[in-house]
């Protein structure tokens, strides 16, 4: 039996997030406490108090979502020992790399900080949308993205089979849902979000994103990271690095890197982190393999039916 580590991106965020965990768990506070004297901002606070207009911008979702993450993982402790896999969703891919050693937790919480504004201000210098498309197979939605003329338009996330989301330019991703529902989309639906995330308008966030983690340390991850771009394990730090940029402007093929995990030998998943998103799209993703997840002290006993 072999087990894998997977951690939420951003969207997974709440008004709330991390409180119960630092009452019941004192390495949970003192890594909720870490954070905010790392970024000498009250992140902690805003967590659980909110505003959620606030929480949800990305600048503050993304280092958000890690800290829980990670506060949650620290506080499972030994019931999590042993993975032989680890990944995340876009964001989550940082919180993977965190748990495998790849990169420190004070470097991660600065990176993903600065990757949200990177990512809100490329998001103003070229501005954009993105829209989930439900009913369509990957080939399918990748070849009505072709067939857009209107703009910019290609597939962003390749969440589960019949769940792809496209991002671009306006006119592009409008085109390009009108072209989704002629080949026979159930619905399309476009998401509430500050830019065209992992499309080619991101462009200027990775270039500043790879300027600034050419001066981080990333080691050898303890066990290997599967890439949201390759779908395929990472071993080594210096192409965790190159990968972790080319992520801001490539798909992430989240499902391919489920079915990586599965045909690895994986049979048991543990999501760690607000919400249970990732556990939910297992469902389809991972029928035949156990699911629990870690975000919340109630939540810590599915660790026991995984």
């Amino acid at each position: 039996m072999s087990l894998a580590l997977i951690f939420p991106g951003q969207g997974s965020q709440y008004v709330g997030m991390g409180m119960a965990l630092g009452e019941r768990y004192r390495v949970a506070a003192e890594t909720l406490a870490e954070a905010d004297e790392i970024l000498d901002f009250p992140l902690s606070r805003l967590m659980a108090e909110g505003p959620e207009d606030e929480l949800t911008e990305t600048k503050n979702a993304q280092p958000a979502i890690l800290v829980h993450s990670v506060a949650a993982l620290r506080a499972a402790g030994g019931a999590l020992d042993g993975p032989a896999l680890a990944a995340g969703h876009s964001l989550g891919e940082f919180s993977a790399h965190v748990a495998a050693g790849t990169l420190s937790f004070a470097d991660a919480v600065r990176v993903v900080r600065l990757r949200g504004e990177l990512m809100f201000l490329a998001g103003v210098e070229r501005p954009g949308a993105m829209a989930a498309v439900l009913g369509l197979g990957d080939a399918e939605t990748e070849a009505v993205c072709a067939r857009v003329r209107a703009g910019i338009c290609q597939p962003a996330n390749f969440n589960s089979e019949g769940q792809v989301v496209i991002s671009g330019e306006v006119a592009g991703v409008e085109e390009g849902m009108a072209l989704a529902k002629e080949a026979g989309a159930k619905k399309c639906v476009p998401l509430k979000v500050s830019g065209a995330f992992h499309s080619a308008l991101m462009e200027s966030a990775a270039t500043r994103l790879r300027e600034h983690l050419d001066g981080v340390e990333l080691r050898d991850p303890a066990y290997p990271v599967v890439s949201n771009v390759t779908a395929a394990p990472v071993s080594r730090g210096a192409e965790a690095r190159a990968l972790l940029v080319r992520q801001v402007t490539s798909p992430v093929r989240w499902s391919a890197s489920i079915a990586a995990m599965l045909s690895s030998g994986v049979d048991r998943f543990v999501e760690v982190g607000p919400g249970k998103v990732l556990s939910t799209l297992n469902r389809r993703n991972a029928p035949g393999a156990s699911s629990a997840w870690v975000g919340e002290p109630d939540d810590f006993a599915s660790l026991g039916e995984a």
